[in-house]
């Protein structure tokens, strides 16, 4: 069952901070009948499942926990450090649901959608804590994985979406993956081999944004872009890690308009 135990530390920020999926949000009022009787299993939250603020979930091993803080984001603890936090702070009162539609959406006290992962469309999908990796994934029914609280694991970099260093995508045949260095560039890798790479090693702490107005972009820290794809001007638009091996940018209709190669 939802352990209940207040969290002691309170984490701003986030580091993956997406938008929220467009007409795929519950409402909460058309929820909230059944949350009562809607109950986490300790490592699990599954499709219609509440955390209300200062409820928690436990890995198995009690090692990792998922705590809904009661300033208002969804925090992923190792012991008492913060490996993942929702971008949602500074709204007391949010609540975290795992929507039946797929997506894990957090809620503010009147009703708001604030956040969710990219991840509606997967009827039945559920989340789940680590007992060992210290990833937090959501899985689709048939226990696929959609996302993580490393990266993005369905190839796709949504408008409006960010990786922050350390982060990766990873193609859907998980040979190819685009990580967000720690030094400041973005580098797909074929395993060890590096395909493609930002020129902007030299700013530690750069970010890789997914802008909503089609332009791909790295942010250095100060919020200074010092690259872009130069495909501003498609709004909706989003970046691939083909399995090809390649980087592209899709407009909303799907037509490609930049490539890494």
């Amino acid at each position: 069952m939802i352990n209940k135990k207040a969290a002691i530390a309170i984490v701003a920020g986030s580091l993956l901070a997406g938008p929220l999926a467009v007409g795929a949000l519950t409402q909460p009022a058309q929820a909230a009948a059944t949350a009562a009787a809607s109950s986490a299993a300790d490592s699990r939250l599954g499709p219609g499942e509440w955390l209300r603020p200062g409820q928690s979930l436990k890995s198995g091993g009690g090692r990792f926990k998922l705590v809904q803080q009661h300033a208002g984001n969804l925090v992923f603890y190792d012991g008492t450090r913060a490996l993942w936090a929702s971008p949602t702070s500074g709204n007391p009162g949010a609540r975290a649901t795992m929507q039946k539609e797929g997506n894990l959406v957090i809620y503010s006290a009147t009703n708001k959608p604030l956040w969710s992962t990219p991840t509606a469309g997967n009827p039945g999908a559920y989340l789940l804590l680590p007992n060992e990796s210290g990833n937090l994934v959501i899985y689709s029914k048939d226990n696929k994985p959609l996302w993580s609280s490393k990266g993005y694991l369905n190839g796709k970099l949504p408008s409006g979406h960010v990786l922050n260093p350390g982060q990766s995508i990873q193609s859907s045949n998980g040979r190819y993956r685009l990580i967000q260095q720690q030094e400041g560039n973005a580098v797909l890798y074929d395993g060890r081999r590096a395909l493609f790479h930002t020129p902007t090693a030299s700013h530690p702490g750069a970010r890789s944004v997914m802008e909503r107005n089609g332009n791909w972009v790295v942010i250095a820290p100060g919020d200074r872009t010092v690259w872009s794809s130069k495909t501003a001007g498609n709004p909706g638009a989003w970046l691939s890690v083909e399995n090809t091996g390649k980087l592209v940018i899709y407009t909303k209709d799907n037509r490609p308009i930049w490539s890494s190669r």
